[in-house]
């Protein structure tokens, strides 16, 4: 019952197009050494409102999005940008959206929270604070 409240109880997302396609090809090519976050993302895939080619929300979280949240267990704030796994690194606050906290921030908006699972298997809830358009990021460098 707990497991289908959760579920309920998460938060709406939006995706582009872009997002959506580039996120079913990594599952599609994830392999068994990421078969537990791929089955997650996919689900993530399943629930969320795709937004048409070429159309996006500055308000929710898309790959290349500026992201403020906060650990609501700690309140520690962190500020990352979501990219492809590629451009990841972790030193300069540049996370994989192919990662347990990528997959539960892709498409999100400020002001939600929801509840995620750490690599350690530890149940975390966060709430992303602020989203900064990737347009905005290109512009402040």
């Amino acid at each position: 019952m707990s497991q289908t409240t959760k579920r309920a109880a998460r938060p709406a997302i939006v995706l582009t197009a872009e997002d959506h396609l580039l996120l079913s090809r990594a599952v599609d090519g994830a392999g068994e050494r990421l078969a537990d976050l791929a089955a997650e993302l996919a689900r993530e895939l399943d629930r969320a409102r795709i937004l048409p080619r070429g159309r996006h929300s500055a308000d929710h979280i898309r790959i290349g999005s500026g992201v403020t949240f906060r650990d609501d267990a700690s309140g520690k704030e962190s500020t990352i940008t979501l990219v492809r796994p590629e451009e990841a690194d972790v030193d300069a606050g540049r996370i994989s959206v192919m990662t347990p906290i990528g997959v539960a921030l892709i498409g999100m908006a400020a002001g939600k929270s929801i509840d995620w699972t750490t690599r350690s298997g530890e149940q975390r809830r966060l709430t992303v604070t602020a989203v900064r358009d990737p347009a905005d990021l290109a512009l402040t460098g």
